[in-house]
């Protein structure tokens, strides 16, 4: 199955880890803008939640065509990027998703799919 972005989200800062979080969210950051520069993704944003007393508090939407976002997750780069990620936040986790005329063609397959 397709899918044209990644959601990778957190909950917050690991108690006595928020510095390294700051850090590291710089990084991420630098590291978004140079895989867009060099075309290796389409393109990205950062979203942080309002206080609502869930936990998901942000959450980075990075978006490519599906090739381009298996080379991503397949790369030492963001394995790299998603441990160090696991060590200072709680609750991060990235996962495929779907966006845009792909979330049609999905919910034409999942129509499809329903029993009579």
């Amino acid at each position: 199955m397709s899918s044209n972005a990644i959601f990778f989200g957190w909950n917050r800062s690991v108690p006595g880890r928020e510095r390294l979080s700051a850090e590291h969210f710089r990084e991420f950051v630098q590291y978004l803008d140079g895989l867009q520069q060099a075309g290796a993704i389409h393109s990205w944003d950062v979203v942080f939640v309002d206080i609502h007393g869930g936990d998901l508090n942000g959450f980075f939407l990075i978006r490519g065509a599906n090739a381009q976002l298996n080379d991503l997750i397949d790369s030492e780069a963001w394995v790299t990027h998603m441990l160090r990620a696991g060590l200072h936040m709680e609750c991060a986790g990235a996962v495929r998703a779907a966006t845009g005329g792909l979330v049609m063609e999905r919910m034409g397959e999942w129509v499809q799919s329903i029993p009579q």
